[in-house]
């Protein structure tokens, strides 16, 4: 088994994720059984208990488990269902070490982080490339080489180089800054970056510059210089209009054979045509929709990032493509329309095509997501609500349209007399013993597709026999609709167009008389590929388009 090793270099979020995912589709459209690894440097078990502003989205696996997002990249660009053998995170090796310690499997030796960390980490990127059955394991090592939390990763990575050094390929993805008042790329932070890896005992086998611009002839020279590299191992990665564009910009520098030419390893015919034939229509898509998207961890400080909601702006990309649409994605603060009345509420969003309110938690800016929700509704706006969305148009509904005043869920109003979304009785034995971490409705669950329903429609083809739990979505949450209110609720005009096998829980809501209007307690844009878009969304922009 291979492994490449992908770390970063001057500043994070520089695109590791992105280059790995990269790497990984070359090499898959070239023979090659490949697979990916996120190893997070932080002492968290998971992702699952991290702020998404601070940490942006969380992602969650078919069995489950509570990830970074770049596991959420990985699976769109190879097209492939990942497990929880892809992630890692310092918390899960030390507190695997410490548990053995404990149970005395290291009958008594002195239980050391270098000695006994390390062979660990390779342990687990041998295992993640096992149950794959890959002959190349990609290993992103988060944050940036030179941070004391990352050591140990780097050191697994050094012993495998040092005991075979064709079984392994380390790759530096490096930033070089173009300050204004210079007008130049400057080589000066990757040199340093290049020179503290030098000290860990490890020297990349390939640069991959990123940078605002292109890289020009002068600075490959400098970096291969510092690198110790020739200059055809400096590889250039500027920003491109898409991410899907980067396969294409690795591929035209002949990335994938300058790999595996130092692991020893034979490519046969490359195959990227549809993955090229998508870029293109991407492009060149000339008809734009102006989505809104309420959310409320979008805004931190005077910046707007919408790392926190990866999944839902890369699944709309997809359906756009379907569709040959362009999408203007338009962020509002939910807790910026909790003041304004009804009339400028609707003066804030009746520029937009769409309206989705995606993933949340608590109490904050709950108001402002119910009345852009109502007005979708009144207004007939196409509306697409996500988890916590659903849950919204659900209190909604029942406040505006079922007369149920006091409408809420109990994670926001635990003495509402309506609770109509409410917390599943063994989860409150979770929260009363401050179990949070994990213990929520997590991974892929079936759901059965009720008859006659826009859901139906929706799924179409891909429904073997409607009522037969033919779909199974990914979850993340711990509030349920309140199956006290169905009969009530449909009475009003609600179709439930989901539900569990056993019936007892709702997993999708919608109207009709609504161009489109449906809500999910899964999340659809976690199964959202390039090549495969969720038709959900699909049906969604093609709805706004009308």
């Amino acid at each position: 088994m291979k492994h490449i090793i992908v770390a970063g270099g001057v500043i994070s979020g520089l695109g590791k994720g992105i280059t790995s995912a990269s790497l990984a589709l070359l090499l898959k459209s070239r023979g090659i059984a490949v697979t990916c690894v996120k190893c997070d440097m932080y002492l968290n078990i998971d992702a699952g208990t991290m702020n998404p502003l601070e940490h942006g989205e969380v992602f969650v696996t078919h069995d489950g488990l509570e990830t970074d997002q770049d596991i959420g990249h990985y699976e769109r660009f190879l097209d492939t269902n990942l497990s929880r053998v892809n992630y890692m995170t310092n918390g899960q090796i030390y507190k695997h070490i410490l548990d053995q310690e404990r149970s005395l499997v290291f009958q008594g030796k002195c239980v050391e982080p270098y000695h006994h960390i390390p062979p660990e980490i390779q342990k687990r990127w041998y295992e993640a490339g096992k149950q794959n059955k890959a002959d190349v394991v990609i290993v992103e090592l988060g944050g940036t080489v030179g941070e004391y939390e990352g050591l140990l990763f780097f050191e697994a990575a050094r012993r495998i180089k040092l005991k075979n050094p064709q079984d392994l390929f380390f790759i530096l993805v490096g930033y070089l800054p173009a300050p204004p008042s210079i007008g130049e790329l400057k080589s000066k932070p990757l040199q340093q970056s290049i020179s503290l890896l030098n000290s860990l005992g490890i020297q990349p086998d390939m640069i991959v510059a990123r940078s605002e611009i292109s890289l020009d002839e002068k600075r490959k020279e400098k970096i291969a210089m510092a690198a110790n590299l020739s200059k055809d191992m400096i590889i250039a990665n500027p920003d491109v209009p898409t991410i899907y564009k980067v396969p294409e910009v690795l591929e035209t520098q002949n990335t994938a054979e300058k790999v595996v030419a130092n692991l020893g390893l034979k490519l046969k015919n490359k195959d990227l045509r549809d993955w090229k034939k998508m870029v293109k229509k991407m492009q060149k898509a000339k008809k734009t929709l102006n989505i809104g998207i309420v959310g409320k961890y979008q805004k931190t400080g005077d910046y707007t990032l919408s790392d926190s909601y990866v999944c839902v702006v890369e699944a709309l990309k997809h359906a756009g493509v379907a569709n040959n649409t362009k999408l203007d994605i338009n962020w509002i603060n939910s807790s910026d329309l909790e003041s304004l009345t009804k009339k400028q509420v609707k003066n804030k969003l009746k520029g937009f095509n769409g309206i989705i309110v995606p993933q949340g938690w608590g109490s904050r800016g709950v108001e402002g997501k119910i009345k852009a929700i109502q007005y979708a509704r009144e207004n007939k706006i196409p509306y697409l609500g996500l988890c916590f969305g659903m849950q919204m148009a659900v209190i909604e509904f029942a406040r505006n349209v079922a007369r149920l005043k006091d409408a809420n869920s109990e994670e926001i109003n635990p003495s509402s007399v309506h609770p109509v979304i409410h917390i599943m009785p063994h989860q409150k034995k979770y929260l009363a013993k401050k179990q949070y971490g994990g213990t929520i409705r997590l991974g892929a669950w079936p759901c059965k597709i009720q008859k006659d329903t826009k859901l139906a429609s929706i799924y179409g083809s891909s429904l073997k026999a409607v009522d037969a739990m033919p779909i199974r979505e990914r979850h993340r949450h711990r509030y349920e609709f309140n199956m006290k209110y169905k009969e009530k609720l449909e009475a009003k005009g609600l179709v439930v167009s989901g539900l569990s096998p056993d019936g007892k829980l709702v997993e999708a809501i919608e109207l009709d008389n609504h161009p489109f209007f449906v809500g999910t307690q899964f999340h659809p844009e976690y199964l959202s590929r390039p090549l495969s878009p969720h038709p959900i969304f699909v049906s969604f922009v093609k709805a706004a388009l009308k």
